[in-house]
This record gives C-alpha cells, sequence and structure tokens, in this order.
C-alpha cells in the first residue's frame, strides 16, 4: 500500500549524479561568469562572457571532478584545488585563460597546499599554506602567478593553524594551537612605512599588475615587530580570527569570552581592546559578508533554525531586502564583482535544488542564471521541517525531520542520518540523502546533538569526553521523540552516517542492538584509540584539541576502548553495510577492515564496500551511485521501503 501512495521514484542518477551546473562566481572585472559543470562526464571550470553564449571548459579534469576553484584577480586565471584520489594532499593549480595552459603552483609530492589568501590589489601574487618543510605545520609561500615563482613568506613555529593576511597583503595574524587545547590569537605590527597600495593601471585585462609590498632592508633592520597574544582562549571557549579591519589596526574576531554564543567583534591589535559588533544568545555568529574591496564587515549571517541576517552597514540593507522579497528560501550572496554593482545569490530551499541568481545594484533587477539539477524540479520532493526535541538530561536539539510525501506520517521506517565531524552540524535546505530516504519510503531524522557546532559553547563542550555516551544518547532521545509522536516504528529503525556519523551508526550496533534494525557505516573509525594514532600529520597541531574533547591514547587507552565500537563486536546484533576509501588520510582503511574482521570472525552478518580511488567521502559520481545502489538495497530489505531497480 505505501509504494502507491508515494510519488514515483527519483532515479539515484538524478539525485547524485553531477549536478547541470553549480557554483557560479563572477569575475572580478563583472564581464565574465565561471561555474562548474560536467566535461566529459567530469566536473570541470566552464567560463562564459556576461550576456553571450559562448560557454567553454578552462579546466582538463578527467577524474575526480573539480569541487573549489575562484577567480585569480588578475582577470587572466582560474585557480583551483585538487588531490590524488581522495588522499588530501591538495595542489594549486591555475589554468591561463587566455593560452589554456594550466600550471600546477605547488608540484610537490605528498605536500599538502592550503590557499591562505588573495587579494584585489595584488592581483599577480597568491599566499599559499605547504607542509613542505615540516609535514606536521604549513608555512606560507607568496606565488607569483605569471612565473610560478614561489618564495617563502613566514616560517610556522610549530602550532600556527591559520594565518591572516593584513590589506597590504602581509601575514600579521596568526592563530595558534595550545598544549592545553585552547587557542591563542598573535599580531604583528609594521615597524618599517607601509608601502602604497598598488594603482590600478591599463595592463591586461585593465588590472595593474602587482609589486610585492615587502622592501630588501638593511642588516639589522626588520620589517615587523615581535609576535605578541592578542586574546586567548582556553579549551572550553571559543573564536577564531576572519580578517584584518580596512586601516590594518584591528582584527576581526568571533569570541565567546564572557558570552555563550560566538560574537563578531573586533580587537586592537595595539591596545588588545574588544568591541562588539553583532551577537545573538541563541546561536553562534556564522556567515561574514565583507566588502569585496574595502574589507569592512557588511552582514553576518545567524543560523538556528533557519539563516537570519544581522546587517551592520545600512549600504546594503536594501539590497538584502529586495532578495528576500524576490522569493522564498534562505539567500545567501555567494560572489561580486570588484564594483560591487554585480552579486550572485543563492536561494535555498528545503523541496527544491539549489537556484542562483544575478542581481544588479543598480537597477535591483533579479535575473536567474540556472538550478543545480533541474531535472528534479518536475519531481515531487519532500519538506524538511525543524523540529526540537529535549534530552533526558533537559538540552534542547535543533533537528530536522524530512517525511516522504504523499503518505501519512504514521509508524514510518525511519533513518537516522547522523551527520559527521562531530564538530559540525546539520542545517535547513535540500539535502539530497533526505530527498532520496524519502523518497523511498522512510522518514529521515537529522539531530544536531550535543558537541555539534553553532548553539553555543555550554552546548558545545557538553559533548567533551561524550562519545558513545551522551552523545549517543541524544540521538537515541531523538529516535524516541518520533517513536512517541507516532511518527517512526520502533522495530524498524536504522542508523546511518559519515565520518563521525559512521562512527555513531557503529556505535548504534555495539552499544545499543535493540534500538537499530540495521547501520550503514561511511568511514566512521571503529577505535577511537587507532583513529588518533593514525591522524594526518598536519593535524599535529590539533592533537590536544581531541585529547580535550574525546580522550587521550597515551593516558587512558581503556577509557577509548570502552568508547570504541570495535571491542563491542560481541554485542552487534543488527545487520551492517560499512563504506570506506582506500586513500581516507582522516579515518584510515584500517579502521573498516578491523571491524569487518571482528565481525566475520564471529559469525556475523556484515556488507563491506571498498572505493580504491577514494578518501574521506565519494568524490566521483561513478562511485556514489554504486554505493547508494547498494545501501538502497539493503535499507529496502531490512526496513522494507522501495528501491529503484
Amino acid at each position: 500500500m505505501l509504494s502507491f501512495e508515494l510519488p514515483p521514484l527519483i532515479p539515484r542518477e538524478d539525485l547524485f549524479g553531477n549536478p547541470e551546473k553549480a557554483s557560479p562566481n563572477i569575475s572580478p572585472d563583472g564581464k565574465r561568469l565561471a561555474y562548474l559543470a560536467p566535461d566529459e562526464g567530469v566536473l570541470n571550470v566552464w567560463v562564459r562572457t556576461v550576456g553571450q553564449e559562448d560557454d567553454r571548459a578552462v579546466t582538463r579534469d578527467r577524474k575526480r571532478g573539480i569541487r573549489m576553484y575562484l577567480w585569480a584577480y588578475d582577470g587572466a586565471h582560474i585557480l583551483y584545488l585538487q588531490d590524488r584520489d581522495g588522499d588530501e594532499n591538495w595542489h594549486v593549480h591555475a589554468t591561463n585563460l587566455n593560452t589554456r595552459d594550466i600550471r600546477d603552483l605547488t608540484p610537490y609530492e605528498n605536500v599538502q597546499a592550503q590557499l591562505v589568501a588573495v587579494d584585489h590589489r595584488f592581483p599577480n601574487e597568491i599566499l599559499v599554506g605547504l607542509n613542505l618543510r615540516d609535514a606536521t605545520v604549513h608555512d606560507v609561500h607568496r606565488v607569483n602567478l605569471a612565473t610560478g615563482e614561489t618564495n617563502l613568506e613566514v616560517e610556522n613555529p610549530g602550532n600556527v593553524v591559520r594565518w591572516v593576511a593584513d590589506s597590504r597583503f602581509r601575514i600579521r595574524g596568526a592563530h595558534a594551537a595550545l598544549p592545553d587545547g585552547g587557542f591563542q590569537l598573535l599580531a604583528r605590527e609594521a615597524l618599517t612605512p607601509q608601502p602604497p597600495l598598488p594603482k590600478t593601471g591599463e595592463g591586461e585585462n585593465g588590472v595593474a599588475a602587482a609589486r610585492s609590498p615587502f622592501q630588501i632592508t638593511g642588516e639589522g633592520e626588520r620589517e615587523f615587530s615581535e609576535w605578541k597574544p592578542l586574546v586567548t582562549w582556553g579549551p572550553d571557549e571559543e573564536g577564531q580570527p576572519y580578517g584584518f579591519t580596512p586601516d590594518g589596526r584591528g582584527i576581526y574576531i568571533g569570541s565567546s569570552i564572557g558570552s555563550d554564543t560566538q560574537e563578531l567583534r573586533t580587537i586592537d591589535v595595539a591596545t588588545g581592546s574588544e568591541r562588539t559588533l553583532a551577537s545573538n544568545p541563541a546561536v553562534d555568529l556564522g556567515e561574514v559578508l565583507s566588502h569585496p574591496t574595502k574589507d569592512h564587515v557588511q552582514a553576518v549571517g545567524f543560523n538556528e533554525d533557519r539563516l537570519t541576517w544581522d546587517i551592520l552597514d545600512a549600504d546594503i540593507t536594501d539590497d538584502l531586502a529586495a532578495l528576500q522579497r524576490f522569493r522564498n528560501g534562505d539567500v545567501h550572496v555567494v560572489s561580486r564583482s570588484l564594483d560591487d554593482r554585480t552579486w550572485i545569490a543563492l536561494y535555498v530551499l528545503d523541496n527544491a535544488p539549489a537556484a542562483y541568481y544575478t542581481y544588479d545594484r543598480d537597477s535591483r533587477a533579479v535575473e536567474f542564471l540556472f538550478t543545480t539539477r533541474p531535472i528534479l524540479e518536475k519531481q515531487t520532493l519532500a519538506s524538511m521541517e525543524p523540529v526540537h526535541v529535549t534530552t533526558r538530561d533537559g538540552l534542547t536539539l535543533h533537528c530536522y525531520l524530512t517525511l516522504p510525501p504523499g503518505v501519512e506520517a504514521r509508524n514510518l521506517p525511519l533513518v537516522l542520518n547522523v551527520h559527521g565531524g562531530p564538530w559540525a552540524r546539520d542545517h535547513w535546505g535540500y539535502h539530497p540523502e533526505a530527498q532520496w530516504l524519502a523518497n523511498r519510503g522512510y522518514a529521515c531524522l537529522q539531530v544536531n546533538f550535543r558537541g555539534s557546532t553553532g548553539f553555543g559553547k555550554r552546548f558545545l563542550h557538553a559533548g567533551d569526553r561524550e562519545w558513545g555516551a551522551k552523545m549517543h544518547d541524544d540521538l537515541l532521545d531523538a529516535v524516541q521523540w518520533a517513536v512517541g509522536q507516532g511518527i517512526a516504528d520502533p522495530k524498524r529503525v536504522a542508523i546511518y552516517g559519515g565520518s563521525y556519523g559512521g562512527y555513531a551508526a557503529l556505535v548504534g550496533a555495539s552499544f545499543t542492538p535493540d534500538v537499530f534494525a540495521c547501520s550503514v557505516d561511511i568511514v566512521g573509525p571503529s577505535s577511537i584509540r587507532t583513529l588518533i594514532a593514525s591522524i594526518p600529520p598536519y593535524w599535529e597541531p590539533l592533537k590536544q584539541l581531541f585529547y580535550v574533547r574525546v580522550g587521550n591514547p597515551d593516558t587512558e587507552p581503556d577509557f577509548l576502548d570502552s568508547r570504541s565500537p570495535l571491542y563491542m563486536a560481541d554485542q552487534i546484533q543488527c545487520p551492517l553495510l560499512i563504506a570506506q576509501g582506500a586513500n581516507d588520510p582522516r579515518v584510515k582503511q584500517a579502521e573498516s577492515e578491523q571491524i569487518v574482521k571482528a565481525l566475520r570472525d564471529r559469525g556475523k552478518e556484515v556488507e563491506s564496500l571498498l572505493f580504491e580511488d577514494e578518501g574521506h567521502g565519494f568524490a566521483r559520481p561513478e562511485n556514489r551511485l554504486r554505493f547508494y545502489a547498494y545501501a538502497e538495497k539493503f535499507l529496502a530489505k531490512h526496513l522494507g521501503g522501495r528501491a529503484e531497480d
């Protein structure tokens, strides 16, 4: 009866194959548009002239597809990041739009590149972090886009996890990890006169060539003062830098000191005095929208159940109002031209694919660009409803419930879809897995359990040392809420997730074997002790954070083993599906192999998938489609939902 009341099956290809188009970005001069789209079946960067139909692919990836790219401010290059088969050793590539040549700007084996900063005032240079000298930390290098010349800019003392450049494109801020698991913001002041900013000339593409802001000084002269601490966040506080103020005298930061939630503040480099610009007592600082050339923060997004904007610069009040009036959904400004006349806006809805529009600030006209998956506009998609669940110890969990359209929300099979991180969160909006599950006849429940980010430091740190304990209790309380509401059939509940969510799926099967009918683990750790022992070398500065929030394998191995599904394998009763990427640098292949072996040694039911050319998740569409085909059959077998042939 259920299958006849649901709308037609949505093909997996429509949900999990490549989007038709995605991620548009306007060029610095506002004359061209870049976006991602398939080329020979692989996502690549395309460029077209605004107002024309001269679209062409400008990159030539033929395997994993490009997911992260941006315009270089010289207007002549597109920059993109790519790794090898999911190993996360990212390289920064530059494709020349005039010659179509592609250069690997960081051609080093087993080295991870991080894009530190780009600046419109220095269009021919970029700042890149490389763990070339020491695999555990990233030094900053200045790279010339035209020649590929690379010079060391700042050497990492061993604990810096983020660098901050000022408006003169100089590294003057550092976010450093501390031995107690906290963090510290350091800054330095310029001792030599500030060099003038480059003047815009009539060079190629109308953008001036940049000159280095660094001058060779005489022996004994120094460019900067010593690094000094500006603010210290203890292990129970939260904070981070966002960038320098336009005059270079202050830094925008998020900080929870003196508040439960992170607020947007400025801190003066010379005096250390702070000023709060925006705050919300319910949730942390979210999106920060800054002017494309003047660098000041114009608006801040806060997201409790849905996104709201707190406007700091009245100059954009009417613009955001016009965008919000234009159509329903949460609106994000994702790209702006340097003259700030052209914006690209993203509208996020729960029951429709992402939709992009251009916005002309002069006329206030909004013009449709594209949706990522127009084929889904012909399908009946489900709505996502924010719901609140009270835990057994009185916390409020912000959750999202997606129900199958066309059927009564009574006694349904339920998939508890657990987010990764765990220091992340679920958001309202279109979610391909939620739509897939609802279309197959399942209720999908996504839970921001304690330890999730965005809901204040008390909620975040309520998850400290609670892996497999109170964090799991929150998931159980959410399931019990759905059962108590009559929505979920208690005998047909699955636990499903990736990364930490995969760990939670293993915990559900092993620690509470009577609750779940089946479990799906995607790249989840089975032993916390072996997870921490095998983290990538460049996570070394963050290791103490794991010790504080999770546990220390050197001093308390028994505690961590008591929270690890591997050592509870004999308790597992429900069927398991485990999927792993062979090149995963975060959760190594051994994490899945050891739990699969433990289960098979005990004669327990487990299905295992290994993707040889993937890492921490599945980037290639053929691999995604293979996984979801297996998962769909697995869930249908054990929960009774629908499956595509």
